[in-house]
């Protein structure tokens, strides 16, 4: 007769090896929670993960220690891409108000001399952004003397029609004297006829004159103020003619010692334009001194998005180094306390906002110099839509 114990022994044997299993997997699940993700640590090794930072959400979400939840689906939909942070040393920069301005050799202002009354050239009048070529007509001034003004040269000019009448007849009759009075008399007689008739000619010319205004360069037409009929005064500025393709830029500095410093320079937000000190004045201007870039697009012959008058934001390196972390610009965005920070990826579907310090080095790349670590993988790509997930 067999005896059931060997059979016992077995059953539980299987179950003794299940228990372990279980055991097994409880504790490398509780050390992989243990442990911090890479790239989960702050610059001074801080753990950035918080207490009871885990959810079972399977979506997007924003959990309640600030962290992100991002599914792969949703990242590769995103296009959410991450770099390594690997410390390196860049030059330095400094930002500098600027704005747009004409160019002297390549740009000018058309003016009234006169006050008077506009009229269309043989083109018409010109608008903005239209093409022209130097010394093309652009339109006319017909000037307006005064009432008494007018009244005094139409009685000088009648004066003078008089008298060079008279003239003309003194000149016939001393010609047909010829042989019997000096030659002298006739010469004088004809002298004084000439004077007369080319003062009878200027006088009249000025009671109908009108100015011809001109284009000083050729290039396009950038502000156009002048309309058929319209009463301007001396010194009234109606056109500006510029080259698109040769604008200035003047920044301005507090700091007289920085035109030594800067090497080259770019405009914040605007690419495809690079800019070449030109030099700094000597004077401070309304307690700034002024400092002039030569804007020149990167492909010659190429349009630049620049208007004269246009706000702009100066990029400047300067013969300095700093260290830090290069990364390109949209991978710090703004939380909703407006801080500077990067999205850190803390696991497969985690990101963690980070707080940072950055100076721009260029219009797409800056360089945080504070608020990151070595093992850090930030997100370069798609850190705005990953700011924007509630």
């Amino acid at each position: 007769m067999n005896s059931p114990i060997p059979h016992i022994s077995r059953r539980a044997a299987r179950r003794s090896s299940a228990l372990v299993a279980l055991a097994l997997v409880l504790g490398c699940t509780t050390l992989g929670s243990a442990f911090a993700s890479p790239g989960a640590h702050g610059p001074n090794g801080e753990h950035l993960d918080a207490a009871g930072g885990g959810s079972t959400t399977s979506g997007l979400a924003r959990l309640p220690d600030g962290s992100v939840q991002v599914p792969m689906l949703a990242q590769r939909r995103l296009g959410v891409r991450t770099v390594l942070a690997t410390e390196t040393d860049a030059a330095a920069t400094v930002q500098m108000p600027g704005r747009i301005v004409i160019d002297p050799n390549a740009g000018g202002r058309i003016q009234a001399v006169h006050g008077g009354r506009v009229e269309a050239g043989p083109r018409g009048l010109p608008v903005a952004g239209q093409a022209v070529r130097k010394g093309e007509v652009l339109a006319f001034v017909q000037h307006h003397a005064e009432p008494y003004a007018l009244a005094n040269q139409q009685a000088q000019l009648a004066e003078l029609r008089s008298s060079r009448e008279l003239a003309a007849q003194r000149v016939q009759r001393l010609q047909s004297l010829e042989g019997t009075v000096p030659r002298k008399e006739i010469d004088a007689a004809r002298a004084e006829l000439q004077s007369l008739s080319a003062r009878e000619k200027s006088i009249g010319a000025s009671l109908g004159v009108r100015e011809a205004l001109s284009a000083p360069v050729s290039g396009v037409i950038a502000r156009a103020d002048a309309v058929a009929g319209q009463i301007v005064e001396a010194r009234d500025v109606l056109f500006e003619v510029i080259d698109p393709s040769r604008v200035l830029v003047e920044a301005t500095t507090a700091d007289a010692a920085l035109p030594a410093r800067v090497g080259d320079a770019s405009l914040q937000g605007i690419p495809g334009v690079k800019l070449k000190l030109l030099g700094a004045a000597r004077s401070l201007r309304e307690g700034v001194l002024p400092i002039t870039f030569q804007a020149q697009p990167d492909k010659p012959g190429a349009a630049m998005p620049l208007a004269v008058g246009q706000p702009v934001t100066v990029l400047a390196s300067l013969n300095e180094r700093i260290k830090g972390f290069v990364l390109p610009a949209q991978a710090v965005v703004r939380n909703s306390a407006n801080e500077p920070i990067v999205w850190i990826k803390s696991g497969a579907e985690r990101y963690i906002p980070q707080p940072v310090q950055y100076r721009a080095l260029d219009a797409g790349t800056v360089i945080v110099t504070q608020g990151l670590g070595a093992d850090n993988r930030v997100v370069v790509q798609g850190a705005p839509l990953i700011a924007q997930i509630r």
